[in-house]
């Protein structure tokens, strides 16, 4: 298993940094939604809900400094750096920002917080394209449909399985393509006394796309059912106490939060199983979305 101590990057090119702020309302139909405010809170141990209530941002807290897991939208990035400060943190000592898929709902918010906070933005290799650029290739399930981002100066690309480390946190990286070419889910422990557990932050695995891509023959994206495939045995296989997602309702974790905090469930949020029930839904999902488009291809006149 490789490791990185983030002293070098990998990918550094000095790129024009566009003004922030780069969206109009009209852009962003859903914005609204997204930037509903939720009060940060803890998770387990030293992680943390730091985004909105549909947008998630998990911090990971250490004395020599902090992790965090995506940006949401650039319109709600101050609110991120909010809730980190609400919980007693400094944004300057955020030394590490990384993401699970470059759609703007997760990664649009991450220029202005390394612009803050002065971390490193690491990233898979596909996705660090996007990141440099601001723009997703035409490789993506929703290339034309997700809007551009600030692009970011310096990104440091990361291997599958590599871990990188902030003092004593350890974060590790796996690969697991399909919603997006670049897409990552990550694993790190945390713990409450002598008690530690595996927590993952599973990849959004939906098979959403353009009104064009079709997942069974994509002459843009031609192993984006492979990819599927490998990302759901990842998930499945990976040791995995808490789950978190980039859609907080995916791991139900506001429902979570309730439950702990009305009937004093001090394990709402731990569930082994809940990795292996995500990746169920979304096999599911993409075998529902190929019969679709099977279905489609026999009632077209040839």
């Amino acid at each position: 298993m490789a490791s990185s101590t983030l002293t070098v990057a990998a990918i550094a090119l000095a790129l024009c940094r566009p003004q922030f702020g780069l969206s109009a309302p009209s852009d962003c139909p859903k914005c609204a939604e997204w930037s509903k405010s939720q009060s940060p809170f803890r998770i387990y141990g030293n992680t943390y809900y730091v985004g909105t209530r549909a947008l998630s941002a998990i911090l990971i807290a250490s004395a020599a400094g902090h992790v965090l897991i995506d940006g949401t939208v650039d319109e709600t990035a101050a609110q991120v750096a909010a809730n980190v400060r609400a919980l007693g943190f400094r944004v300057e000592d955020i030394r590490l920002i990384l993401n699970s898929h470059v759609h703007f709902d997760h990664a649009g918010g991450i220029s202005q917080l390394q612009h803050w906070s002065g971390a490193q933005v690491a990233a898979s290799g596909p996705s660090a394209r996007v990141l440099l650029t601001g723009r997703s290739g035409a490789d993506d399930p929703l290339y034309g449909e997700v809007r551009e981002m600030t692009a970011i100066p310096s990104v440091h690309v990361i291997e599958d399985r590599q871990i990188l480390r902030v003092g004593e946190l350890r974060m590790t990286a796996h690969l697991t393509p399909g919603h997006t070419p670049g897409g990552t889910s990550w694993s790190w422990s945390s713990c409450e006394g002598n008690r530690c557990l595996h927590l993952v932050y599973a990849d959004s695995l939906s098979p959403v796309s353009n009104k064009s891509f079709r997942f069974s023959r994509s002459p843009t994206y031609p192993n984006v059912l492979t990819d599927f495939a490998r990302s759901f045995s990842v998930i499945r296989g990976l040791p995995c106490d808490i789950q978190l997602t980039p859609h907080p309702e995916f791991s139900d974790v506001l429902g979570r939060l309730q439950r702990r905090e009305s009937v004093d469930d001090s394990a709402a949020f731990v569930d082994p199983s809940a990795c292996r029930h995500y990746v169920a839904t979304a096999e599911a999902t993409l075998n529902h979305r190929l019969a679709e488009e099977t279905a489609s291809a026999l009632a077209t006149p040839k």
